[in-house]
């Protein structure tokens, strides 16, 4: 097996963190002797230990001239945990071998510098790409201390996400909404206007077994949540955020008292401003938000120039009318040339209906 082959299967086992390590990356390790993996490990869940603390601590021979292979820079800093690097001279391995750079500044290059100076031969930029495929959200918000945010609406061909009449449910099938719950428990938060409450009264919640929860954010500039909604009345059991202009206390503590935290932000035209709702929510570590809301919202993220990422999920339905929606409302963009551009789509089938993934560029 090549230095390649070894690779990918740390980045398979790095995969099984998905949803479990934010705000910290996705990381996997194998450790090779004589040409046998020996071990592996990877970071399974925030506060745990890490990849190769994880491969090293689960070895039950000499590690003395292995070579460990990592998706991401060893950590050389006390944190949560102690540092890998540490670790990784203290055990005998003579060479790692290493996918992503981490931009944390904390690391930065630190964590192969001091292992080389340990005398260990470190290889670098080793499938870079595919280890950097993994963890744009940890980069993102190592780097920026915003959520990476992830703008996701169902359309049909036509370009409709409901009839005219209102109707929405169900533009997808089934395959597709299962995966919708799969992002949900990828990422940290998921985001709607109050439009969205008001309309649908929605749970927001992931319905994976055992998944994890994201934290449920509203933007709702003058407080007009129903108290008797769903998310309101579940607050207790699922972390709830609700964005305001709204300074009333008197009002703020009727959500208080069902467990609702209340977010005073500013204003952007009379509405949340999203560039400053981010930053708050980035403060409380909160690395990545699912952005399901209406036109209207999504329009205005993207005025406020914070998504990162779009996933279009087209359904062979058409069903025409003016008055129906489309995903991007508000005022719209007035020309062609200021148009928000998208890479090029990974493209996937669910059932009968399509996944365009796209990434936003800045």
């Amino acid at each position: 097996m090549t230095d390649a082959d070894f690779m990918q299967r740390a980045i398979a086992l790095a995969e099984q963190g998905r949803g479990w390590t934010n705000p910290n990356p996705l990381v996997g390790c194998v450790i090779v002797q004589q040409g046998n993996i020996v071990a592996e490990g990877y970071h399974a869940r925030y506060g745990d230990w890490h990849a190769e603390r994880n491969a090293i601590l689960n070895c039950r021979q000499d590690l003395n001239g292995a070579t460990l292979y990592v998706t991401l820079e060893p950590c050389c800093h006390h944190g949560r945990t102690p540092p890998c690097s540490d670790l990784i001279i203290e055990s005998g391995i003579k060479k790692v071998v290493i996918g992503s750079r981490d931009p944390n500044p904390l690391v930065a290059g630190k964590g192969a510098a001091q292992l080389r100076q340990a005398g260990i031969e470190v290889v670098e930029d080793v499938l870079r790409d595919e280890c950097d495929r993994l963890n744009p959200i940890f980069f993102h918000y190592i780097q920026t201390k915003r959520p990476y945010v992830l703008m996701k609406y169902a359309m049909t061909a036509d370009g409709k996400i409901a009839t005219a009449s209102g109707e929405s449910k169900w533009i997808t099938g089934e395959a597709a909404r299962e995966n919708v719950q799969r992002t949900r428990h990828q990422y940290s938060a998921i985001m709607v206007g109050v439009g969205t409450v008001l309309a649908d009264n929605p749970m927001l919640n992931s319905r994976i077994p055992n998944g994890k929860q994201p934290v449920r954010i509203v933007c709702d500039s003058q407080l007009r949540t129903p108290l008797e909604c769903q998310i309101v009345q579940t607050a207790h059991q699922y972390r709830t955020i609700i964005a305001t202009l709204n300074q009333d206390l008197d009002r703020h503590a009727e959500y208080r008292q069902f467990g609702v935290e209340i977010l005073t932000v500013a204003a952007q035209n009379k509405r949340v401003d999203l560039a400053d709702l981010l930053q708050k929510i980035g403060q409380l570590g909160i690395d990545s938000v699912l952005l399901e809301g209406g036109s209207q919202l999504n329009f205005s993220a993207l005025r406020a120039g914070v998504v990162n990422r779009v996933h279009c999920y087209l359904a062979p339905k058409l069903i025409g009318g003016m008055q129906a929606k489309t995903p991007i409302g508000g005022e719209g963009i007035a020309s062609l040339a200021a148009a928000v551009k998208l890479g090029s789509p990974q493209i996937s089938l669910h059932g009968e209906d399509i996944l365009l993934d796209f990434e936003v560029i800045h």
